[in-house]
């Protein structure tokens, strides 16, 4: 006899991201750790924080959501991460850049970043963000407990573990 439940969902892991952050850079290793360690049974979605420091970090945005749209959201995302420095000197045309080098519509990414298509979500986020206590990026939220990795990501990756394997337990009750 097969079970018929419905799967229930995969606990969802938001990670609080702005593509011109070093600090999100860096926490790239942990998010590839947590993607090998458990694959479709935790979700992780990229949520944006773009910061007014970084003078390309809301257009970064728009052009991650673009990538969205076209199915390689966070592929594209840690390409942009990849080239921090390079983002900061070349701004938009880097970001048309990185959308062909992966085979991407780029006239599709320059389109989107003229007409402005993706702002809507990217500002939800920065609102989404702000009401719950987000200030620096990156910062994780996993079954209601906030994470911020802006300050230093030491002992991060564990916790999230830690709190998804709860998730994930308690799934299996």
């Amino acid at each position: 006899m097969s079970d018929s439940s419905p799967a229930r969902p995969a606990p969802v892991l938001d990670v609080w991201c702005e593509l011109q952050c070093p600090d999100c850079r860096t926490a790239l290793d942990d998010l590839r750790a947590l993607r090998a360690r458990y694959g479709d049974r935790l979700e992780l979605r990229l949520r944006h924080f773009p910061l007014e420091k970084h003078k390309h970090s809301f257009a970064a945005a728009q052009a991650a959501e673009e990538a969205v749209a076209q199915g390689q959201g966070w592929p594209y995302a840690e390409a942009v991460l990849g080239r921090v420095a390079e983002l900061d000197r070349k701004g938009e045309t880097l970001l048309v850049e990185v959308a062909r080098e992966l085979g991407l519509d780029a006239e599709e990414f320059d389109t989107a970043l003229i007409d402005g298509r993706h702002i809507l979500i990217v500002d939800a986020d920065q609102a989404e963000g702000k009401a719950i206590g987000v200030t620096g990026t990156p910062t994780y939220v996993i079954g209601g407990e906030r994470l911020d990795g802006g300050k230093s990501q030491e002992g991060l990756r564990e916790r999230v573990e830690e709190i998804a394997d709860r998730l994930l337990a308690a799934q299996r009750d």
